[in-house]
């Protein structure tokens, strides 16, 4: 079995599940969690997890790291070294621009999963400043990371894949890697949609690219429609006082949860009629990827609706699944909505068809066996004498 490094430099916010069961579907390679800090959010039972820095550093201490990670050195190297890593792989470019002196200094090549705002996000944007003084060179780095020989990209979804071409990283080393979802974690629940009460669910972070606005604008529109129509919205942000604000100056009734465990959300999904996604491209340029949790509301028996820009064209199937829509377009996102909430054959319909979707496309072990196979392509273009004639090419 061969050993990796996986590099996020928060290990690991509430949000970012899909990082942890990721890993935990390994089957071929054996990993190392690595981080600049734990968060202490999200549970990491069973992985082995090294984190960089001291819990709680002073003020100094911060000022040594931060510094460290300007000049892009690699600190503990010793440490990392002695669990004989082949490949370091890195969530989020920004991270990949974190990890590179580790990669480097271990001599090992490096993988960078691109989840999204890490490409879409408007270079301007970054040089500047407005993510910050030390992010301002952030795309110089990443297009550096573009032109090693060492470094390979993966991105979560096609529309990801053509989003990082036109940001200038090569065609050649970038590959689509669906991350996928455990579907045997994600059945549907008890009770058929059908006999559910008309429930619309979001969960996200209640940030500007979720769009969570434009649903709470289409309620009322809905209402008008099925009058009895609830909306139950998962998830927490800075935007989530002027959310509540809004939903109060347009009569919604609208229930915000905050931010839920991942066994709470199943069980939002258990008592939704329909999920939604109303994603949008965020003035930034930030956009979503494929989120994960409109592939687990599908695995889940739930109908989807959905504008998200990899989800509506490679998460869905429209018209089967779920519906997709024009951002922003609330029109169209109220009568998709309307639809399955008032059709009973529609709901249900669609509720048979996400699993077998999910099962055929997104069925982690599947999505993980791809990802194991692509790690021994880098390692072998990387270092041909590293090639492993016992496993298959990589798909």
């Amino acid at each position: 079995m061969r050993n990796l490094i996986v590099y996020r430099s928060l290990l690991l916010p509430h949000s970012e599940t899909f990082i942890r069961e990721q890993v935990l579907a390994y089957r071929r390679w054996h990993a190392i969690l690595v981080g600049r800090r734990l968060t202490n959010q999200l549970a990491l039972n069973g992985l082995k997890v090294e984190a960089l820095e001291t819990p709680n550093p002073g003020a100094l201490t911060r000022v040594y790291y931060k510094v460290q990670r300007t000049l892009r050195s690699a600190p503990n190297i010793s440490r990392l070294s002695a669990h004989n890593p082949q490949l370091l792989h890195a969530h989020f470019g920004m991270d990949a621009v974190e990890a590179a002196p580790i990669a480097r200094n271990l001599g090992v090549p490096m993988v960078v999963t691109l989840h999204g705002f890490d490409v879409n996000i408007w270079k301007e944007w970054w040089t500047s400043g407005k993510g910050g003084l030390f992010m301002r060179r952030y795309p110089h780095h990443l297009m550096r990371l573009g032109s090693d020989p060492r470094v390979f990209f993966i991105a979560v979804s096609d529309a990801i894949r053509q989003r990082a071409i036109s940001y200038g990283l090569p065609e050649s080393k970038i590959a689509v890697r669906y991350i996928g979802v455990d579907a045997t974690g994600f059945r549907p629940g008890p009770v058929p949609v059908a006999r559910r009460v008309k429930r619309v669910l979001f969960v996200g972070r209640l940030v500007e690219k979720k769009g969570c606005e434009y649903l709470l604008r289409a309620m009322p529109a809905i209402r008008s429609q099925v009058p009895d129509a609830e909306l139950t919205i998962v998830g927490d942000g800075p935007l989530r006082p002027a959310l509540e604000a809004l939903g109060r100056e347009l009569g919604v009734n609208a229930i915000f949860k905050g931010v839920l465990s991942p066994a709470e959300v199943k069980n939002e999904l258990d008592a939704a009629r329909v999920f939604c996604l109303p994603s949008i491209t965020a003035a930034n340029g930030d956009a979503e990827g494929l989120a994960i949790v409109l592939l687990e509301a599908q695995a889940k028996g739930v109908p989807v609706v959905t504008s998200a820009r990899g989800g509506r064209s490679e998460g869905i199937v429209h018209g089967e699944t779920g519906f997709a829509f024009a951002e922003r377009d609330t029109r169209e996102l109220a009568d998709a909505l309307a639809k399955i909430l008032s059709d009973d054959g529609l709901a249900e319909s669609m509720a048979a068809a996400g699993p077998l979707l999910i099962s055929q496309r997104f069925d982690i072990n599947r999505c993980t066996e791809h990802l194991e196979s692509y790690y021994d392509e880098v390692v072998t273009r990387a270092d041909p004498r590293q090639a492993d004639t016992s496993i298959p090419a990589a798909p």
